[in-house]
């Protein structure tokens, strides 16, 4: 008697667990048809608006608060640089620089020879910047190449304008034309780094298309974005286009 109330125990147990089992499979199935997964990217994982925030996102309707913001942590990559290492533009955030290092490399295994163009700008030098253009392009055509001062991602320390090494097609468009613009549009994102002014995205970035434009938001973000098709920051986070200034 006691063997089959063991054994009645044992089909209970079994029949229980099944049931429990198929009971957790509809739910998980059930939560992932509603998005409710752990797998959902959360946006809220860092500050949009602080400045020292990764995902800081300074537009034209979105100045940086303090405008005059400063990064504290700026160094020099360990990559080939345009202008002197003692230069602040060619400095960076560290951890965009490390990242920009490791592209580098990545680059290199392929055969492709970058060096930094331009990295951290400060609100002084952002400021005498956007005059120069203007003075000789005019404000109008000014404000679709280079952010006022207190707009600008360089500003973060988290931006770096990209080139070949011999310096072709240095920061102009037809170097997304080059292997190696093709490279980094293809490859940056493996690295947490995003081409932030894309092609046909003026009316949303308020820039025209800067394939050597580099702007680090980290690789979770980065993949993310690559998996849905490069939207634009303003367009993955709902954010107002910001094609003007206020």
């Amino acid at each position: 008697m006691q063997k089959i109330l063991v054994v009645l125990l044992a089909l209970a147990v079994i029949v229980i667990g099944g049931y429990a089992g198929m009971r957790q499979t509809v739910t998980d199935s059930s939560k992932q048809q509603n998005g409710t997964t752990s797998n959902v990217f959360d946006k809220k994982q860092f500050s949009l608006d602080n400045p020292a925030s990764l995902w800081v996102i300074t537009n034209k309707q979105r100045q940086l608060q303090p405008k005059s913001y400063a990064p504290n942590d700026l160094v020099v990559p360990n990559v080939e640089l345009r202008l002197a290492s003692s230069s602040d533009e060619m400095k960076m955030r560290k951890v965009a620089a490390q990242a920009l290092e490791e592209l580098f490399v990545g680059a290199e295994k392929d055969g492709l020879h970058l060096m930094l163009a331009s990295g951290y700008r400060s609100y002084t030098y952002q400021t005498g910047l956007y005059s120069h253009y203007v003075k000789i392009q005019g404000k109008t055509a000014a404000d679709t190449q280079s952010a006022r001062p207190g707009h600008s991602e360089h500003q973060t320390g988290l931006a770096a304008d990209v080139e070949p090494a011999n310096r072709k097609c240095e920061i102009e468009e037809c170097f997304g034309a080059l292997t190696e613009g093709k490279w980094v549009a293809n490859n940056g994102y493996k690295y947490g780094f995003i081409i932030r002014y894309a092609k046909d995205k003026q009316a949303v970035t308020g820039y025209v298309y800067e394939p050597w434009h580099l702007r680090y938001v980290g690789k979770a973000l980065a993949e993310e974005l690559s998996k849905q098709g490069n939207p634009t920051l303003e367009e993955f986070f709902n954010l107002e286009a910001a094609p003007d200034y206020p």
